[in-house]
């Protein structure tokens, strides 16, 4: 079980993040949950990683909840279930706030909480022939965890159709609703993972946590006084800091700024 999640971090600083249990369709259950939010964990410390893919073995992305782990968790307590969910809050949360931009490179299938993965990484590319669901329903229960994230990715209405409908979406359909943002074929998935990189390894690293903490801060909130000095005061932080300085001079003097090899 030690090698249901994997990780390898290249020369350039890319982390990939492997669901490592093809044989069950990376479905997760608790060991898993802990193994994953721990790895992102780690990442998240390590300042020489620059970008995180998380991706998935075999023919699925990950397929949600365990079989067996769904088995066990209906024989559980009240207690024992609230602290299996907050586990997997935690782990989708910590994956929402990684401190670094993640791409979600789905090479199959992603059902329930494996959506809800999908939504929580900054980008999300997406074989032509995978399919999500939310089924949750179809077993009397509803995808509370998954929730936030997906009515974020989706918006509330269509939301509404495919948690009540658990009908499956195709991959053309997710990336209209905006859960994914770009659908490839198989051979063209490397490739176009690779290219996001490369583009990402262009910007500030810092710029791109600042980037993200300041969507998470205003988009649920008017464009009021507050968020508009909110604003200014996160430019000018950005403009005086070690990194905007660096930036601004480098497209001055017409060089590539330090954080670009």
């Amino acid at each position: 079980m030690e090698d249901a999640v994997l990780l390898k971090v290249s020369p350039q600083g890319i982390a990939t993040i492997c669901l490592n249990r093809g044989e069950l369709h990376n479905a997760l259950d608790d060991r898993m949950v802990e193994l994953l939010t721990a790895t992102l964990q780690t990442v998240a410390e390590d300042d020489s990683i620059r970008v995180v893919v998380l991706t998935g073995e075999g023919i699925s992305f990950s397929a949600g909840h365990d079989s067996a782990w769904l088995r066990k968790l209906t024989e559980f307590d009240e207690a024992r279930q609230r602290r299996d969910a907050q586990k997997l809050s935690i782990l989708l949360e910590t994956l929402d706030h990684l401190p670094k931009p993640t791409i979600a490179r789905v090479q199959g299938s992603a059902f329930g909480i494996g959506a809800a993965l999908v939504a929580c990484c900054d980008v999300s590319i997406s074989v032509s022939e995978a399919l999500f669901c939310f089924s949750d329903v179809k077993l009397g229960i509803i995808p509370a965890l998954a929730a936030p994230y997906i009515v974020r990715a989706i918006g509330p209405r269509a939301a509404r159709r495919y948690f009540v409908t658990a009908e499956r979406i195709n991959a053309g359909k997710a990336r209209r609703l905006g859960l994914i943002h770009q659908t490839v074929e198989n051979d063209e998935l490397e490739d176009a993972v690779e290219h996001m990189c490369r583009q990402l390894l262009l910007n500030g690293p810092q710029a791109m946590v600042a980037a993200k903490q300041l969507i998470r801060d205003i988009e649920h909130r008017d464009i009021a006084p507050e968020v508009i000095a909110l604003t200014i005061d996160r430019m000018v932080a950005l403009r005086r800091s070690e990194e905007g300085q660096e930036g601004v001079k480098a497209f001055l003097e017409m060089r590539k700024p330090g954080w670009i090899d």
